[in-house]
């Protein structure tokens, strides 16, 4: 049983309740996730409700549907473009007490051109405001049931940050997998995708970072091929 991919998550079942338990050993992780659940309370939006939380250990409920990475392209494209809606329902909700900064693009860009990372583009475009944002919503973070959203889940990386620059995280990781979900997310975001694609030289280094650090080489290695062909 998985919902979210980072920490360890088991299901627990007490009486006829199911409940999912997340642990995870990063502390500040785990302070992101609590604070950002906390603050999702009477959103309307389909994200788990915290049952008990100690130090490391969250339990909460379980949401219903499947992960968008288990679900066959068609439907993973349908959901990805409705999940662009619930993306900016999180962006427009005040901001919460403690959550961290926006991760720090000037130092993504100096680590990059330190570790020796292909030479791509890099330039950080102008912000775009800051929104709450949730910090990695991919298709392993979105739950669903034929095509509709049922659950957004692992908050540990919520931040204070700029939108469109994770709307375009969102957009160019997506893509990578299926062409077509970047254009969809973009459009059903109602956003300029000029202004999003502008972000996408910022999100290969950073995932070029993590692959170097603490990803499978093989990941490392064709990452690092796609970006030796970066356009111009």
């Amino acid at each position: 049983m998985r919902q979210g991919a980072v920490g360890a998550v088991r299901l627990v079942v007490r009486g006829e309740q199911r409940l999912v338990e997340k642990r995870l050993a990063d502390a500040a992780r785990h302070d992101t996730e609590v604070r950002a659940l906390r603050a999702l309370v009477g959103s309307g939006l389909p994200v788990p409700r915290i049952v008990e939380e100690e130090p490391g250990v969250v339990l909460m409920t379980e949401l219903p549907g499947e992960r968008l990475d288990d679900q066959n392209p068609e439907v993973r494209l349908s959901a990805l473009r409705a999940s662009a809606s619930f993306l900016r329902r999180v962006h427009a909700l005040p901001l919460p007490a403690g959550l961290a900064a926006a991760p720090d693009d000037r130092a993504i860009v100096a680590r990059y051109r330190d570790a020796g990372g292909p030479p791509i583009p890099l330039s950080i475009p102008p912000s775009s405001g800051v929104a709450f944002c949730h910090g990695d919503w991919t298709d392993g973070n979105l739950l669903a049931t034929d095509g509709r959203i049922t659950g957004i889940v692992d908050w540990e990386a919520a931040h204070v940050g700029d939108p469109i620059r994770e709307l375009a995280r969102a957009a160019w990781g997506a893509g990578r997998k299926d062409p077509r979900s970047a254009d969809a997310l973009i459009e059903a975001y109602g956003a300029d995708p000029a202004e999003v694609r502008a972000w996408e030289a910022i999100h290969a280094a950073e995932l070029w970072l993590w692959f170097a650090e603490a990803g499978p080489p093989e990941y490392l290695a064709e990452l690092t091929a796609d970006l030796r062909a970066w356009p111009g």
